[in-house]
């Protein structure tokens, strides 16, 4: 962390500290749309100076802001100013990084409390511009608002390629789910079993032998040669040897016109995504080589370069956090447990599941390898069963437990910049 973002967390941790009932701070709520965006201008004891302003989303506009809020605060006599906003979509990016850059004092809102604050304000529950705006400074004014991180340029690519990677991976999972489901489902049923196994053969078929009945004009080395360009292993050939036999007695429906451009489109597509997945991973793996934290994540067991990409994407600069508990809520992997009432005693505590569903993933299965073929995580995850067995869902449970220790133990790496050693596993 560089002298000015350590400057800019300081100024936000000491906003939150003194905010509240403060008579020294000009708050601005924006709510933020595509095109034009709404401010809100009032003070920490609840004062309104100023209850709409519009403004367009380019440099006018902010410049128009900024000279708004400048009138404002001189006219009242307060000494410093701060820009909040919700985040939405990528709108918000372009307003926070100029303010930013300016040197001016920029917080986020949640979205989830901003939704849960809105009766607050005048008890009903009708949504609009100028209204979110004002919510978003009553949130601020309680101090309730959140960092706004402006990491470093390489950090913000990085972010954007697992970005792009996990709508890829989606564009991908419904290209399978189109040939399985659609085109073998209803034109060769009985191969479905054999799909998967055969890799790009499996797809040969469906690209160039749907409807089954296909197969069926074909004898079986020239189906074989038509649907694979090498050499073959034995094991391959005795499964496109049974697809051949299946085909003469499949209950696929025939095939109906356009179906073969289907099938090209379909198999082509899932080709097309799979090559732009490879060099997605290729470019965030060489992006990922120019931060040394990332070679410290590398060495946890379990931890290969997916993970360990996602993993430091997250976390970005492990010194903003202040302790564990802020990293573990990043992911979701803090505790929440409903306590009140009759059964307070007997509420058992769950994982929020507030924070980044994708880095949670990952690091369950991380967990899942690294107790199945590390001797060190597996001694731990056998110790933290130990006793307790025959608890109903207790394998998951350590599971989460030990995702929860492998990303403080990779925050840790980070801030120290040194390779996993096992005796990280018996810390607190």
């Amino acid at each position: 962390m560089d002298k000015v973002d350590r400057n800019r967390l300081e100024e936000f941790r000491q906003l939150r500290r003194e905010v509240r009932h403060s008579e020294e701070y000009l708050i601005v709520g924006i709510d933020i749309a595509k095109d034009r965006h709404h401010a809100f201008f009032g003070t920490a004891t609840g004062k309104t100076l100023l209850r709409r302003l519009v403004f367009s989303n380019d440099h006018e506009g902010f410049r128009k802001l900024l000279d708004q809020a400048e009138a404002l605060r001189v006219r009242h006599g307060l000494k410093k100013v701060v820009y909040g906003m919700e985040p939405t979509a990528n709108y918000h990016k372009p307003l926070g990084e100029y303010l930013i850059i300016l040197g001016r004092t920029v917080v986020l809102v949640s979205g989830v409390t901003v939704k849960r604050n809105r009766e607050s304000l005048d008890g009903r529950w009708d949504k609009h511009d100028a209204k979110d705006s004002a919510n978003v400074a009553d949130l601020i004014s309680q101090g309730k608002c959140l960092y706004y991180e402006h990491p470093s340029a390489e950090l913000r690519g990085l972010r954007g390629l697992l970005s792009l990677k996990r709508r890829l991976k989606k564009q991908e999972h419904g290209y399978r789910v189109r040939i399985r489901n659609h085109l073998i489902a209803q034109y060769f049923p009985e191969m479905d079993r054999d799909y998967e196994r055969l890799g790009a053969a499996g797809l040969s078929i469906v690209r160039w032998c749907l409807p089954a009945s296909q197969i069926t004009e074909l004898d079986v080395e020239p189906f074989i040669q038509r649907v694979t360009s090498r050499r073959i292993r034995v094991e391959t050939r005795r499964r496109l040897e049974g697809v051949w036999e299946k085909a003469g007695a499949s209950i696929g429906c025939e095939g109906v016109p356009g179906v073969d451009h289907e099938a090209k489109v379909m198999v082509e597509g899932l080709g097309q995504i799979r090559e732009m997945i490879k060099e997605t991973e290729d470019k965030i793996e060489e992006l990922c080589e120019q931060f040394p934290e990332y070679h410290s994540v590398l060495t946890i067991p379990g931890f290969g370069p997916d993970v360990s990409a996602k993993v430091l994407g997250a976390l970005g600069d492990p010194d903003r956090f202040q302790n564990g508990k802020q990293v573990l809520k990043l992911a979701g992997l803090d505790l929440s447990a409903d306590r009140s009432g009759k059964d307070s005693d007997k509420a058992i505590p769950q994982i929020s599941k507030r924070g980044k569903a994708d880095l949670r993933y990952a690091l369950y299965q991380a967990a899942l390898i690294a107790s199945t073929k590390n001797q060190d995580f597996m001694r731990y995850y056998t110790r933290k069963l130990e006793g307790r067995e025959r608890e109903k869902g207790i394998q998951t449970k350590m599971w989460v437990k030990l995702s929860a220790k492998m990303l403080l133990i990779a925050w840790t790496l980070m801030k120290k910049k040194e390779v996993f050693d096992p005796a990280y596993l018996n810390a607190d």
